[in-house]
């Protein structure tokens, strides 16, 4: 007779394998429209500057200071979404936020002046902010141990190739004149695209139905979302991931701002200057498949740091001058040490906190990095109003690398990486 248990274990595996494909699809794409948002505000900055009558005379410090608008938003929708997706579900979260940003990027495409465009831009940053903390947990109680940095990995690599395509379109669509507001209506697409097969196809968290069970009945002690964060043992982590999240979210939003900008002030022209952004964010996307591929073998820790490192030695040799040939695989690198870096830093919070913390503790570290985030289109801001020239700059956001680098190296060994250890040395798969 035929062995009705190996049958069920297959159809089981084939079932899981299935939502796993659906869950890592939808939650890249997804991303892929943060990425774009946020890219798509650097590549409509020097039209936006340059024709006050599109919405108002604006600044280079005013312009920065916009630009941090959607981070302040992504700040909050983070940290909302941590309040609430460890109580109530990741799928929730995710169909309420896919709708959320897309009809904030749509009415983004009609603003007519600074304040409008920058509330607009605030109050699409909360949805993509809660995008943003929900699905690095959801990958993670989708995900097999041995996948779980790749897999993640594959999904905030969503972030730069949303970059990626904000810069082909820019450069497939001029921004000039009423051109960008095109480009920022693009970003409502997913209302149409993504959304009815999120609905369809985007199965809840398993470990999060079963951790609401044993939470149910647990002791007040094991405490659930920011609560748990606040306490033993996993207080400490959680100031230097948020640090870590904080260093990498201020280079990767500086950098994706102002990039353009600056090299264009060092006398590279516009088209370079985009050029420059696209190699940036596709340097990310490789780079960070590849350090998440190594991560799975080595620990997130020690990738994260060296990435780190390696961003810091090529911001210092951006400045110098250096031939074509040679500037644009440093600028990849760049991207791969910075953006990449992010990348690998939302799959290594992902797979550091238990089931019953998880969300909240994705959304801290997204949420407080973009503190960082917002400080560092600032800091560009700041600099170009100055008329400092660009070597200060990237000497700048090379002493922050560094700082990344250090705090990366002080982040303690996760008790979830401890568990999967000695399951490992027992001999029973993980």
């Amino acid at each position: 007779m035929p062995d009705n248990t190996e049958n069920t274990d297959e159809i089981t595996r084939a079932k899981t394998g299935r939502q796993l494909a659906w869950v890592v699809a939808l939650s890249a794409l997804a991303l892929m429209f943060d990425g774009y948002d946020l890219v798509v505000y650097g590549t409509v900055l020097p039209t936006l500057m340059a024709d006050p009558s599109q919405i108002g005379q604006l600044s280079a410090g005013q312009a920065g200071t916009l630009g941090s608008y959607a981070l302040v938003g992504v700040l909050v929708g983070a940290l909302s979404a941590g309040a609430v997706s460890d109580r109530i579900g990741r799928r929730k979260v995710v169909l309420a936020s896919i709708t959320w940003f897309s009809l904030g990027m749509a009415a983004t495409a009609f603003a007519q002046s600074i304040a409008v465009f920058g509330m607009l831009r605030f109050l699409t940053g909360i949805g993509l902010g809660a995008i943003l903390a929900t699905v690095g947990a959801l990958v993670a109680e989708f995900a097999p141990p041995e996948r779980k940095n790749r897999l993640n990995a594959i999904v905030y690599s969503g972030i730069p190739a949303g970059g990626v395509a904000a810069s082909v379109m820019a450069l497939i669509i001029d921004p000039s004149g009423s051109n960008w507001r095109i480009l920022m209506a693009i970003g409502a697409a997913p209302l149409v695209l993504l959304l009815p097969f999120a609905i369809a196809k985007l199965p809840e968290s398993q470990l999060w139905l079963d951790s609401r069970g044993r939470v149910a009945s647990t002791t007040a002690q094991e405490a659930v979302g920011f609560s748990a964060l606040a306490r033993r043992p996993l207080a400490f982590p959680t100031l230097v991931l948020g640090l870590m999240s904080f260093s990498g979210l201020l280079l990767t939003y500086g950098l994706n701002t102002w990039l353009p900008k600056i090299m264009e002030d060092n006398g590279y022209g516009k088209g370079y200057a985009l050029t420059f952004l696209l190699v940036l964010n596709g340097g990310a996307i490789f780079g960070g498949l590849l350090a998440s591929y190594v991560a799975d073998r080595t620990g997130a820790k020690k990738v994260v740091s060296t990435t780190f490192v390696l961003a810091a030695l090529m911001l210092l040799l951006l400045p110098l001058g250096l031939p074509l040939a040679v500037l644009f695989p440093a600028v990849a690198i760049a991207g791969v040490g910075t953006i990449g870096t992010q990348v690998l830093i939302y799959g290594l919070v992902a797979n550091y906190y238990p089931t019953r913390a998880r969300g909240a503790g994705v959304a801290w570290c997204a949420g407080f990095g973009r503190l960082g985030g917002i400080v560092g289109p600032i800091i560009g801001g700041a600099l170009v109003a100055a008329g400092v020239g660009g070597t200060t700059a990237f000497q700048i956001f090379a002493g922050v690398a560094v700082l990344g680098a250090v705090v990366a190296s002080a982040v303690p060994r996760s008790p979830e990486e401890t568990v999967v250890s000695v399951t490992i040395d027992d001999g029973v798969p993980a």
